[in-house]
């Protein structure tokens, strides 16, 4: 039914996406507009919100420090492990 369908729909965004096991761990994140940032992950949300500390930008000219950031969920193309889990 409808109903059903819509309340599979809302039980499906109020899970969280797995990234247990990559918490403390250095990950690669590529972000849209050919962007790239790496991080020791130190927490996410339903979103995929993610909290990256030790934050370091990748830029063609080098790399930007940025210390602890919070980086949109929409706006990440794809995360990599950069350490064995």
């Amino acid at each position: 039914t409808r109903t059903g369908a819509v309340a599979r729909k809302a039980k499906m965004s109020k899970q969280s996406p797995d990234l247990k096991r990559y918490m403390d761990k250095k990950v690669n994140v590529t972000l849209n507009g050919k962007r790239e940032v790496t991080g020791v992950l130190r927490g996410f949300d339903q979103f995929m919100n993610i909290v990256l500390d030790n934050c370091v930008e990748i830029t063609a000219d080098g790399t930007n420090a940025a210390g602890m950031v919070v980086v949109r969920g929409n706006s990440i193309t794809a995360m990599e492990a950069a350490e064995p889990l």
